[in-house]
């Protein structure tokens, strides 16, 4: 993408309507039974919501960020390294090198973790289980250090030595979401729910945690220009998605086609071109099956044997 100088942000999301549209087209197939729209409604439902939820933080990022001189920021970043993949939903690169990891997550009706870090969202009110978002990101954290260590991004150097990033988890939870915590604070730590935030507490913990390493890590300072050249090579390992919606519904690629009917043949729907009388659909197929007798001109029969006269 074509990079502004005076922002700091490097990539904004990747547009997700196509695919809602493939989605949306699958529902109009013929072959779609009710229980395979039911599964593809939700699905829609999901990628709608991750969409709000990426949305708003996107927002909140961009208005703090997106021309701050000391942090870039990347969104939507889909990377593979050695078969393994991440997709990343937002990155947040200080001056510091520290690397925020965001994953943000749209809970409409909010989100409980129990004492053994096992997460729960709320749909009509009742809780259905769901996959740690803290342990999916850090998939994600691994697959970006291994491009760090492969040297896919080139990190800046002090004394001859490259300065190592510090990677950082946070959870971005919808503002208006509730989320359900342990009651034990030992147990929330031990499962990590100090990385899960509310989107709007953004700013407030990153300010306080750069003032923190500005403190205790003066000597990893890097310039503006060193983290921008970091982002646009990350960029640059952006590798979309290639979907195919109808493969995960156990549907073939294109529906498949319904054989012609045979039209009866005393039914109308032509026209005769001398005289305008109906035309039977077998009488309108020998017309057209005789175009040197007729002059390519649907008639009726009278007319044909007018003409055949």
């Amino acid at each position: 993408m074509h990079h502004d100088p005076g922002t700091m942000l490097i990539k904004a999301a990747d547009d997700k309507q196509p695919q809602i549209d493939a989605l949306e087209a699958l529902l109009t197939r013929p072959d779609v039974d009710a229980a395979t729209r039911t599964q593809i409604d939700r699905e829609l439902k999901t990628i709608r919501a991750g969409a709000r939820g990426e949305r708003e933080a996107a927002y909140e990022i961009d208005f703090h960020y997106a021309k701050h001189p000391n942090r870039v920021v990347i969104h939507d970043l889909r990377l593979e390294v050695d078969g393994r993949v991440a997709q990343i939903d937002h990155l947040i690169i200080d001056r510091l090198l520290t690397i925020w990891v965001c994953e943000s997550k749209h809970f409409a009706e909010g989100v409980g973790v129990n004492d053994h870090g096992e997460w729960v969202r709320y749909w009509g009110g009742r809780p259905t289980g769901i996959p740690s978002p803290i342990e999916q990101n850090r998939k994600h954290i691994a697959v970006l250090r291994d491009a760090f260590d492969q040297r896919l991004v080139q990190l800046p150097k002090r004394l001859g030595v490259a300065i190592k990033p510090d990677f950082r988890s946070l959870i971005l939870v919808s503002a208006g979401a509730r989320i359900s915590r342990p009651r034990s604070k030992a147990a929330a730590a031990a499962a990590g729910l100090d990385e899960v935030i509310k989107v709007d507490q953004l700013k407030t913990l990153l300010d306080r945690d750069s003032e923190a390493t500005r403190l205790r890590d003066v000597a990893r300072f890097v310039g503006s220009d060193a983290i921008q050249r970091i982002g646009r090579e990350l960029v640059a390992l952006h590798r979309p998605a290639a979907f195919d919606w109808a493969a995960p519904f156990g549907l073939p690629a294109e529906p498949p086609q319904s054989p012609p009917t045979e039209q009866p043949a005393t039914r109308v729907g032509r026209v005769c071109e001398s005289c305008g009388a109906p035309v039977s659909y077998g009488v309108a197929r020998y017309s057209e099956a005789h175009p040197e007798r007729f002059g390519g001109r649907v008639l009726c029969m009278p007319c044909q044997k007018t003409v055949a006269s």
